[in-house]
C-alpha cells in the first residue's frame, strides 16, 4: 500500500483511510484528493507515483490532466459572463458567433451548448490533431457542421466539441481565449493551480497518464450476443469505430496524445485541464461560497446553472445521463454527495463537484485510467467516506 502524505482534519480520518485503501483495492498508482467544507480545506492528501516508468513519486505539487472534469471550469466561464449580463443563455449562439448560423443553426440557443442538446457531438470533416489544437480550424468546422439530430429534441454527450463550442462563445464575448479568461477571472482570484493551456514552465510537474487499453484489446474477443441485453447496445457502440459514440470521443485522426506537450500547451476546454486536487476542490468551493474572501458565482447563478436541462438516454453514451447547464447532476451515472450536488467527472476517474447544501467541495485526480467516465469505484469509496464524515 502506498504511503499517503498530507493532512486530514479531525473527523475526516475515514477519508484518508478510504484514499489509502484505493491503492490496494482498486489498483491506484498515483493520486491526490482534497476536500473543502464551508470554504475551509479539511482534507489534502496524496500518494503513489506520478510517473510509473521513471519512478517519480507523487509530490504535493504534482499536476494531473483531468479530461472532462475540465468541463466544469469551462461552464463556470460562461456562467460568470451570464452573471455579469454579458451573455444571455437563451439568445441564439449566432448572436455572438455569426458564422454559427450555417446549416439551420440560426436559432440554436447557447443553453443547448451547455446541456448537450445542440446535436453537434461529431464533426464530419476529418481533422488532424494539429488543426484541433490550433483552435480556428475546429471552430470553423463546427460553425459549418449540420446537427446530427434536431437541436433541442434530444441530448448526447458532446465529449470534445462542448469545449470548442462554449469556448468560442466566451472568446467572442470577452475577446480572449477560454483558457485566458479562466486564468484571469477565476483561477487568479482564487489562487488556483489549474490551467486550460499549460505554461511550459509547469510541464515538469505533470503526472504521466496510464491510459486504459483493455476495451480495444478485448474487442475482437467479445461476442455481443453473450452480453446482457441492457449493456449490449452500449458495448456495440463503443466497439464500432464508426459509431457516433466513438466519433464523439475522437474527433481527430490520429487521436490526441494526452501525454504530449502539444496537447498540454493548447486549449481543449472539454478535456485538457491540468490541475492539482487541491485546486479542483478549491475551484468548486469558490463557486458555492467564499474562499478567503473570494466567491465566483452568486447563489442565484449557481441555482440557474443546476436546473435540470437533460435527463434520460444519452445518444452518445447510450446510458441515461442527467445534465444542468454544463454540469452533471446526481444520478446513478454520476453519483455525488447529495441531490443538490453538481460537478463533472473525467474519463478514467477524476472528479470535481460541489454540494451547496452541505458546503462540500470535492477534488480527486489520478493518473491510472479505469474503464469509465463516471462512478469510478475509487471516487465512490471517497464519496461514501466524505458523507460519513460530515
Amino acid at each position: 500500500m502506498a504511503e499517503v502524505q498530507g493532512e486530514a482534519a479531525r473527523g475526516f480520518e475515514a477519508v484518508r483511510d478510504a484514499f489509502s485503501a484505493n491503492f490496494e483495492r482498486h489498483g491506484e498508482v498515483g493520486a491526490a484528493f482534497s476536500l473543502y467544507l464551508e470554504g475551509r480545506k479539511v482534507v489534502d492528501i496524496w500518494g503513489g507515483v506520478a510517473d510509473a516508468d521513471a519512478g517519480r513519486p507523487w509530490a504535493e505539487d504534482t499536476l494531473q490532466l483531468v479530461f472532462s472534469t475540465t468541463k466544469g471550469a469551462t461552464a463556470a466561464c460562461a456562467h460568470l459572463l451570464a452573471q455579469r449580463g454579458e451573455l444571455d443563455l437563451d439568445a441564439p449562439v449566432s448572436q455572438y458567433w455569426p458564422e454559427f448560423k450555417a446549416e439551420g443553426k440560426e436559432q440554436l440557443p447557447v443553453r443547448w451548448l451547455l446541456s448537450h442538446r445542440a446535436g453537434l457531438p461529431v464533426i464530419d470533416r476529418t481533422l488532424s490533431p494539429e488543426e484541433a489544437l490550433a483552435w480556428d480550424p475546429v471552430v470553423e468546422a463546427l460553425a459549418a457542421q449540420r446537427p446530427v439530430w434536431e437541436p433541442g429534441t434530444a441530448h448526447g454527450y458532446h465529449a470534445l466539441t462542448y469545449g470548442w463550442l462554449v469556448g468560442e462563445v466566451v472568446r467572442r464575448i470577452s475577446g480572449v481565449s477560454l483558457g485566458r479568461f479562466f486564468a484571469e477571472e477565476i483561477a487568479a482570484p482564487l489562487g488556483l493551480e489549474f490551467w486550460i493551456g499549460l505554461p511550459g514552465e509547469q510541464e515538469p510537474r505533470v503526472s504521466r497518464l496510464i491510459e486504459f487499453a483493455g476495451l480495444a484489446q478485448a474487442s475482437a474477443e467479445i461476442d455481443l450476443s453473450s452480453l446482457p441485453e441492457e449493456i449490449r447496445e452500449l458495448a456495440a457502440a463503443f466497439l464500432d469505430p464508426n459509431s457516433m459514440s466513438n466519433r464523439a470521443l475522437n474527433v481527430t485522426s490520429p487521436p490526441l496524445d494526452y501525454n504530449s506537450r502539444g496537447v498540454h500547451a493548447a486549449e481543449v476546454p472539454a478535456a485538457n485541464g491540468i490541475c492539482t486536487a487541491r485546486s479542483l476542490a478549491r475551484f468548486y468551493a469558490g463557486l458555492i461560497g467564499e474562499v478567503d474572501g473570494v466567491r465566483i458565482l452568486s447563489p442565484e447563478t449557481v441555482a440557474a446553472a443546476t436546473v435540470e436541462q437533460s435527463n434520460g438516454k444519452d445518444r452518445v453514451l447510450i446510458v441515461p445521463t442527467r445534465f444542468g447547464l454544463g454540469y452533471f447532476l446526481p444520478s446513478s451515472f454520476s453519483p455525488m454527495a447529495g441531490p443538490a450536488s453538481f460537478g463533472h467527472a473525467g474519463a478514467g476517474g477524476s472528479l470535481g463537484f460541489a454540494d451547496p447544501e452541505t458546503g462540500v467541495a470535492f477534488g480527486y485526480v489520478m493518473n491510472k485510467m479505469q474503464q469509465n467516465l463516471a462512478a469510478d469505484p475509487r471516487t465512490l469509496t471517497l464519496i461514501e467516506a466524505v458523507k460519513a464524515s460530515i
